[in-house]
């Protein structure tokens, strides 16, 4: 008997046994017990989207005003909790033990599953990571995730600049209605300012990456990656120690500055006050510092007043307006008197405003009364509501080519219109032909119904300085190697002569030399402006002043308006003063200096404010 033919039906016997063992254990994973089947199909290819880093945003000197801060969200892995961790945790990050219980069972059962880390307290700052760090590294279950945020070098210019947060639903749904596929709903977005006038620009372009996860979600192979590409970055007009000037100016009012380079229609300086700390709309405090500035603060410090507060009547600025347009209409000539009648319109004592510059260096009222009427009533015969309809009409007209009356165009969201009041207007709150001059005469004086915004007072003295055109104001200077829109490069004309514009500029000249302006005088520099007090029954006047200088070569066009800073050379007129003399010639004097210091103690904050 062959011994190796009963031992080879033993190795078959014992191969057909073990081929049967895992035939049914195999039928047993995939049929009786499905754990591993289902384990396998959560072995996937899986994908996410890489975010870019914002673009960052520089003056016109390539001084940061906004970069990146990194920031750390905190993950816990509640499968990986000790028992010996709850009360390290609990000391840690001040929680009670109920409170930390919650937040395991939203990230092992509420939220995720006990294997999977999740986010626990969301960005907080580098220092306060660098305090618990040394603790962190005792608690197997906690670890930091760095990311990057929003960071401000110096905390200036925060309405110019904006802020981002969150994208909310709403926006997230708009973006999506409108073709933009670009956000998640964990993304942040541009909400005001620059960020938001220039989101396309900032935000980037999203990169991706392709890989294989295990059962757990866990990464076990990179299979394709496309890196995300950055936004890119913003050259601004602002001049950074010129807006700081013009922040420590404005500390304890409210009002605005804006300051212009007239040839060019670039904004030097955009001041809204109050104002405030930009580094407090990033991280974690968000909504905390969000809901105070918003909803708790009466004096409103979100508003961006130099494009949004459009209600402001520009009080005797607005004289200049006047006097160009009846000069244009030749109504008056630069040797026109009319004396100063106090019985028409209340005015302060000074000497008979024999001349257009004489009125115009003492501001008087009852002159630019008369030279309003010569407009209004320009082709009077007979009928005086037709005649004031009709010159009503030609002088809305002749106002809206020194843009007021519509936005302005500039790249900020939420610029508004003002108001330039008209013959619908008058007919709807008087009735048609039931008002007349005498019913409409207070915006002679930039009173009565006349509203402008602090950017549109401002572009108005870079009209005057230019001598009768201007560039639509504007905040970007470039944006990384792309060329400004045409728009910003495009003259506007107002249509008055040249020799008009001469004869205000002289009288403008006059009023900082020798009038009401005289607080604004810079040494060695010839400076041309016009103060304005603008009527506040009952409260203290708003204080307001408009200039450029120096007077043949203008380099700087400039408003100011401080809200119950009573007439304006009182606060609006050394203001602008400092801040031209700042921008020209590059510092200030010792005088000038401790000037500023006295501003800015002096608060200016309300109704109340007594002088």
């Amino acid at each position: 008997m062959d011994p190796f033919k009963n031992r080879r039906w033993v190795i078959i016997l014992i191969i057909i046994s073990v081929g049967i063992i895992f035939s049914f254990r195999l039928l047993y994973i995939q049929i009786i017990n499905n754990e591993w089947s289902e384990r396998a199909e959560k072995i996937s290819l899986s994908s996410e989207n890489l975010q870019p880093p914002r673009g960052f945003i520089y003056d016109r000197n390539n001084n940061l005003l906004v970069g990146a801060a990194t920031l750390y969200d905190l993950y816990i892995l509640p499968i990986a909790i000790r028992k010996k961790d709850t009360n390290l945790i609990c000391d840690l990050f001040k929680f009670s033990k109920a409170e930390f219980e919650e937040i395991l069972y939203k990230a092992s059962n509420g939220y995720n599953v006990p294997y999977k880390a999740s986010v626990f307290i969301s960005s907080i700052t580098q220092l306060e990571h660098a305090k618990i760090s040394p603790f962190i590294g005792q608690i197997p279950a906690i670890f930091a995730k760095a990311k990057v945020d929003r960071g401000y070098p110096l905390p200036i210019a925060s309405h110019l600049l904006g802020y981002i947060r969150r994208i909310d639903e709403k926006q997230y749904e708009f973006s999506r209605k409108s073709g933009d596929f670009f956000y998640s709903k964990n993304d942040f977005i541009g909400i005001t300012g620059l960020e938001s006038q220039y989101e396309k620009y900032l935000r980037g372009k999203r990169g991706s990456i392709n890989y294989l996860k295990d059962f757990a979600g866990n990464k076990i192979e990179t299979i394709n990656k496309t890196p995300a590409k950055a936004g890119n970055s913003l050259y601004v007009t602002i001049d950074t120690e010129l807006q700081i000037l013009g922040e420590i100016l404005m500390s304890n009012k409210i009002g605005s500055i804006v300051a212009i380079e007239p040839s060019t229609g670039e904004i030097l300086a955009m001041v809204s006050a109050p104002s405030y700390n930009p580094t407090l709309l990033t991280g974690k405090n968000f909504s905390n510092e969000f809901k105070i500035l918003k909803e708790n603060d009466s004096l409103k410090p979100l508003i961006n007043r130099p494009v949004y507060n459009d209600k402001y009547r520009p009080g005797s600025i607005f004289k200049l307006v006047q006097a160009l347009i009846a000069l244009d209409e030749k109504v008056i000539t630069p040797k026109t008197g009319f004396s100063c009648n106090k019985s028409i319109i209340g005015c302060h004592d000074h000497e008979s405003p024999n001349s257009l510059l004489k009125a115009i260096k003492h501001s008087c009222n009852p002159y630019f009364f008369q030279v309003y009427k010569r407009i209004i009533m320009k082709n009077s015969k007979g009928n005086i509501f037709q005649a004031s309809r009709e010159g009503l009409q030609n002088w809305e007209n002749k106002v809206k080519l020194f843009g007021f009356g519509s936005p302005l165009g500039i790249d900020l969201p939420e610029e508004k219109s003002g108001f330039i009041p008209n013959v619908k207007f008058y007919d709807q709150w008087y009735g048609e032909k039931r008002w007349a001059f005498s019913t409409i005469y207070s915006n002679s004086i930039g009173e009565g119904e006349i509203g402008v915004s602090p950017i549109q007072m401002a572009n108005f003295a870079a009209i005057i300085a230019n001598k009768g055109f201007y560039y639509t104001p504007h905040i970007i200077k470039k944006i990384e190697d792309k060329e400004l829109k045409k728009k910003f490069q495009t003259k506007h004309f107002t249509n008055i002569s040249e020799d008009n514009f001469n004869i205000i500029i002289n009288a403008m000249n006059e009023v900082v030399n020798n009038g009401t302006g005289r607080t604004a005088r810079i040494d060695s520099i010839e400076v041309c402006g016009k103060t304005g007090t603008v009527e506040n029954k009952n409260f203290n006047d708003h204080s307001v002043f408009i200039s450029f200088a120096p007077m043949n070569e203008p380099k700087i066009a400039i408003a100011v308006y401080v809200e119950y800073g009573t007439w304006g050379s009182k606060w609006a007129a050394p203001i602008a003063g400092l801040m031209m003399e700042k921008y020209i010639k590059g510092k200030l004097s010792e005088k000038s200096t401790n000037k500023v210091r006295r501003i800015q103690e002096e608060i200016i904050l309300d109704k109340n404010t007594k002088f």
